[in-house]
Formats: C-alpha cells, sequence, structure tokens
C-alpha cells in the first residue's frame, strides 16, 4: 500500500505540472515554486486549483512556497 503522503505528494505535483506546462521532475525535490520561473500569479493560479481539488481553503497566512507547503498544509487539514 502507497504512503498516504507520497500520494497526496504525487497528486499535487501531477496538479501544478499539469496547470503550469513543466515536467513533474522539475517540481519534485526541495525547490520553491519561485524556482521553478512562476510570479505571484501562478502561485495563486496553483492555490486555487489545490483547494477546488481537494476541497479546502487555503489561509492568505499560510505560507505556500513549494509543493511540499502545499502537501503539509493538506495532510494538516485532513488529520483535523
Amino acid at each position: 500500500m502507497a504512503d498516504p503522503r507520497t500520494t497526496l505528494y504525487k497528486e499535487v505535483i501531477n496538479l501544478v505540472s499539469r496547470l503550469k506546462a513543466i515536467a513533474p521532475h522539475k517540481l519534485s525535490g526541495p525547490k520553491g515554486l519561485w524556482e521553478n520561473g512562476m510570479d505571484i500569479v501562478d502561485v495563486v493560479d496553483i492555490i486555487l486549483a489545490v483547494e477546488k481539488k481537494f476541497d479546502v481553503v487555503i489561509p492568505d497566512e499560510v505560507p505556500v512556497y513549494s509543493i511540499d507547503d502545499l502537501v503539509n498544509y493538506l495532510q494538516l487539514r485532513r488529520a483535523s
């Protein structure tokens, strides 16, 4: 059985990859979204897509700088 975090991570990577036309392997790892050439508008688009797909609201005060940040937030929401 797959690790839930790994599955969630792959789902977020695939969503961002499709949304921004970036190869999934370029999004994995510790790189921040800005290091992949994204700007604030791209990040807002990604947040909105994640919110819609996972039926959550990511508050403005939650720092979202990387795929890991998104996955960590989603895991916290699922745990509560």
